[in-house]
């Protein structure tokens, strides 16, 4: 079996596939650049293509012995304006431009906009973005058939260019008919994310878990201004949170991005759910093998306020450096982790534990962590709880999730700091000092003299039954007789 070195970094690497990226021999360079998870965009691309990366993935992730979180990312609903006579027509600035239903082809003044949702909700004094935001209209009047606005930013506008309607909700579902068949597609290839995009309101979730029939995680989108304002709410129903940097900078004015990163990063840390900060991270390296000054900050920026993940999207999809991008990702993540002041700062924000064993728990896995020499902490655990509580608090240690399911390991696989074993259930206190020291040993966390924090719950094999931490030491003659298998 093939040796791969155990992530000496917390914070995960997602890496989006594509055609730069599709070739199994690809894949098996951005693992070991340090990709942890890949991202699967079912907006791009045929099902038969995105089967055979599924299969290369999980080729590796046998052929390495390393659990590999894949995601599936819906495309969600695209709004879109019709057709132009000649493909294209220029809106002067400051000119007046409408929108209505009409399937006549399109000129300067006008064009079909084939979504009546939006006749229904959009009110005077409201923005029209066009081609993501190149071009700004403002609404001056709301008619039964037409929509007339005023070009504050005018530009080229062609054929089935995208629509965001950035100050209304909108009352479509998230998932079209597309969504749907990508979404059984995914599951039927056992894919262990799904995100979820559009995100409204928090009853857009509760389509996709029926669909998902109780397999797999929802990753929830933040994209939309709509869902900033119920984020508490749809963190609550989702399994994890994605900062979609990307359309939100559309929607929203530059400036109130960074601010909006740090909510809802802060909001989704407090839970324990893995958070995501992805789109435009390392843009440049699309076409340069090296980042700009201000990329490297904005990643080190999100490595600092202790995301659980941070992403690539065209950059490996589609960009000329897909491996040089992962390995810029992980070295700027590994100097901000050795950085003496990261400590202090990814614990700047408090997550105070609920008043349940658990969590107690968790927490003195960390305090312990923090006031003797730990090597690391192994959390026995059947649905994934567990780590989530303990990763966070933010240990300083590495975190070992012990787990008898594979698809619980697939999916902690974006948890910060968690290291996943899938192994078989244990049996007793014995077995589990024993099986502790043994994945230590074999995921090269321990030596002689190592000691290890293990968190479980006792009768063992009980999801939700955590009530026990016991420190054990790594003994000399116990080296010797390990042997690496088991």
């Amino acid at each position: 079996m093939a040796k791969l070195e155990p992530r000496r970094r917390k914070v995960k690497i997602l890496a989006t596939t594509g055609p730069a990226s599709s070739d199994p021999d690809m894949l098996r360079n951005l693992l070991l650049a340090g990709a942890d998870a890949f991202r699967v965009n079912m907006s791009h691309g045929e099902h038969e293509v995105h089967a055979k990366t599924i299969a290369a993935i999980r080729a590796l992730e046998k052929e390495y012995n390393r659990p590999i979180a894949i995601l599936a990312d819906l495309q969600g609903p695209k709004l879109r304006v019709g057709k132009f006579a000649d493909g294209r027509a220029t809106i002067p600035h400051g000119a007046e431009f409408t929108f209505d239903r009409s399937q006549e082809p399109g000129d300067a003044t006008r064009v079909e906009l084939p979504h009546p949702e939006i006749f229904d909700v959009v009110e005077e004094g409201q923005r029209l973005l066009v081609n993501d935001g190149k071009i700004r209209l403002r609404v001056k009047q709301v008619g039964l058939d037409s929509i007339t606005c005023k070009a504050e930013v005018g530009g080229v506008i062609s054929d089935r260019k995208g629509v965001n309607v950035p100050d209304a909700e909108i009352p479509i579902p998230a998932l079209t008919d597309k969504d749907r068949r990508d979404l059984a597609f995914a599951i039927e290839h056992g894919v262990d994310w799904i995100g979820l995009s559009f995100v409204q309101r928090p009853d857009d979730l509760a389509e996709a878990r029926k669909l998902m029939g109780g397999y797999g995680a929802l990753c929830a989108k933040i994209e939309k201004p709509q869902a900033v304002r119920r984020l508490d709410e749809i963190i609550e129903l989702a399994d994890g949170i994605m900062v979609a940097r990307g359309d939100l900078g559309v929607e929203l004015e530059p400036q109130e991005v960074p601010p909006l990163q740090k909510k809802i990063v802060n909001a989704t840390r407090l839970t324990g759910k893995p958070v995501i900060v992805a789109t435009q991270m390392l843009e440049s390296m699309i076409e340069s093998p090296a980042p700009t000054r201000a990329e490297v900050s904005d990643v080190a920026n999100a490595v600092y306020d202790g995301a659980d993940c941070v992403m690539l999207s065209a950059e490996t999809a589609a960009g000329a450096w897909p491996e040089e991008a992962v390995l810029m990702m992980d070295s700027i993540a590994r100097q901000v982790e050795r950085d003496e002041g990261y400590k202090q700062r990814v614990r700047m924000l408090e997550t105070p534990p609920d008043p349940t064993t658990a969590d107690a728990l968790a927490h003195a896995c960390m305090t312990i962590a923090d006031t003797v020499k730990i090597n690391a902490i192994a959390v026995f655990t059947c649905s994934g709880s567990s780590a989530r509580r303990v990763a966070r608090e933010r240990p300083a240690v590495p975190l070992m999730v012990l787990t008898p399911s594979m698809r619980v390991a697939r999916r902690v696989a974006l948890l910060w700091g968690g290291h996943p074993v899938a192994t078989k259930d244990i049996g007793s206190f014995e077995e589990m000092i024993a099986k502790g020291k043994r994945m230590a040993l074999r995921h090269g966390f321990a030596g002689e003299g190592a000691r290890i924090a293990m968190m479980a719950g006792v009768p063992f094999g009980v999801a939700g039954a955590t009530n026990l931490v016991h420190v054990v030491t790594v003994k000399g003659n116990e080296l010797e007789h390990y042997d690496g298998e088991g």
